[in-house]
């Protein structure tokens, strides 16, 4: 392969890629054939139409490409679990739901290839930490990472 030209970071729904904004933009100037890119997205994506995934597209000098499909971010699956349309307008105050130590156990061991933590309690806490910022309540709240850890054993 030639050398690496750039990279390419998008948010793009399962099984539906387009040569649209914001996709075809963000290709056409790094010279990536779009239409290329955007069936091999979507075949490889088809199972779960419709969430919103990340994804790193490599760039080389020769316009040929390779991308990783990353996990739905933390906030996604959340929702999910929740089966919630959004958060909290005012997460301190206004609270929209409430994930219990299985459900972030669950989301947590998803979304781990992703994250920076050590283990699936640091992996834990950086997901409550998302929850709490859109308004949702979680068992763990008020453990310390050595708490959580020990719970875990």
């Amino acid at each position: 392969m030639a050398a690496i030209k750039g990279y390419i970071k998008l948010q793009i729904k399962w099984g539906q890629a387009t040569p649209a904004p914001p996709v075809g933009p963000a290709l056409g100037q790094h010279g990536v054939p779009i239409p290329q890119f955007t069936q091999a997205f979507n075949e490889q994506t088809k199972d779960k139409m419709g969430i919103v995934l990340p994804v790193v597209i490599t760039v080389y000098e020769d316009r040929t490409f390779t991308f990783v499909v990353k996990q739905p971010p933390a906030w996604v699956l959340i929702k999910m679990k929740l089966g919630l349309k959004s958060g909290s307008k005012i997460p301190q105050k206004d609270k929209v739901g409430h994930l219990t130590i299985e459900q972030l156990k669950e989301i947590a061991e998803q979304k781990m290839p992703d994250l920076n933590a050590v283990d699936l309690a640091g992996a834990m806490k950086i997901i409550m930490g998302t929850a709490r910022a859109t308004g949702v309540t979680t068992d763990i709240d008020t453990m310390t990472l050595k708490e959580l850890r020990e719970k875990l054993k």
